[in-house]
């Protein structure tokens, strides 16, 4: 809307305007049986009728929360422990902590993991679980997880895509209505763990995650990074994020620690920690370090044919780090329980 000789104003400012009394004027006094500005039946009520305030008092009203959060809550009863891992900087190894990460606490056959991918432009936890080209089936109790062993399913929007190259362009509200669909209507039945793979940074899968998940117990997220500065910084930030959520960290991992030639034994630092790496960022920050992976060329493999690198190459160096930081989580797991559920 123009007005001669005044700036552009919006559809609120002209609403706005036209509500204000004219100079001079005396605004009308509301109804008796006004409901309030902070009411929900604000700009609703029978008595808001005829008010020249009932428009923005209208749009001014408060939103209630979204009721997917109570039905999320209702569903995750079924989910003793969750985990978020997160990373500041892409390309640090995240989802190949994530889909490990599952592979080792599945292990335990009398556990139920699941994996849920919420990396929505960029899924990779199909291809790196061997399940690419797996769809999604559903039934009268919601979408079924697809399974790689009988205690251990997988939910990823990659399921969903015509091919593993299509590209999925979406904004916030729709990557946020997604992840509701995830949360709120996969049929997981009675889980153990729940490990929840996100995108690099800070962004709406993160919020969306935590406010969904707001009202259930989360455990705490697992950061990963790699030694140098350039993804520490990031993992600062993400740090702090966890903190401005009030959600707890369970501890930083510091992938791709180091290179031991498979032939002459010496080790090497591809990604040198010119600022002392994971370990002196953890004890800046006072936070855990759950323990350092070294980069094997192995564990690439291991992803690219959708294959466990623990059952492959069960006793090398990386595998017996994994191992001991798995140990770690579900330590802190079982300390972060609530009290009734550790006398179930």
């Amino acid at each position: 809307l123009r007005v001669p000789g005044r700036k552009c104003v919006g559809a609120a400012s002209a609403m706005a305007e036209r509500a204000r009394p004219a100079r001079g004027e005396v605004a009308p006094p509301p109804p008796p049986e006004c409901p309030g500005t902070g009411s929900e039946q604000a700009g609703q009520a029978a008595a808001c009728q005829g008010c020249p305030n009932q428009g923005l008092c209208a749009s001014a009203r408060p939103a209630g929360p979204d009721p997917a959060i109570e039905e999320i809550k209702e569903k995750m009863k079924t989910v003793k422990h969750k985990i978020l891992v997160l990373s500041g900087k892409g390309g640090v190894g995240k989802s190949t902590f994530s889909a490990h990460l599952a592979h080792g606490l599945a292990e335990d056959e009398t556990k139920q993991i699941a994996v849920l991918d919420v990396d929505i432009c960029g899924p990779s936890i199909p291809k790196i679980m061997g399940l690419e080209g797996e769809q999604v089936h559903q039934s009268g109790s919601g979408w079924s997880p697809v399974y790689v062993e009988e205690n251990l399913g997988v939910m990823s929007v990659g399921f969903l895509l015509g091919s593993p190259d299509d590209a999925v362009i979406w904004r916030g509200p729709k990557k946020n209505g997604m992840i509701k669909q995830f949360l709120r209507d996969v049929d997981w039945g009675e889980i153990d763990y729940l490990i929840v793979d996100t995108p690099p940074g800070t962004s709406d899968e993160h919020l969306s995650v935590v406010q969904y998940l707001s009202t259930t117990h989360i455990d705490g997220a697992v950061i990963v990074t790699t030694p140098q500065e350039v993804a520490l910084q990031d993992v600062r930030k993400e740090i702090n994020f966890c903190h401005k959520v009030k959600l707890p960290v369970i501890g930083v991992v510091e992938n791709m620690s180091g290179f031991v030639c498979p032939k002459c034994k010496k080790e090497s630092q591809i990604f040198p920690p010119t600022t002392g790496g994971a370990e002196k960022m953890c004890h800046t920050l006072n936070v855990p370090l759950l323990g350092k992976v070294p980069l094997d060329p192995e564990i690439g493999k291991s992803c690219d044919t959708g294959r466990s690198f623990f059952s492959e190459i069960p006793d090398s160096s990386a595998t017996l780090s994994y191992r001991a930081i798995i140990q770690r989580i579900q330590d802190h797991c079982r300390h972060s329980c609530p009290q009734e559920e550790r006398n179930l």
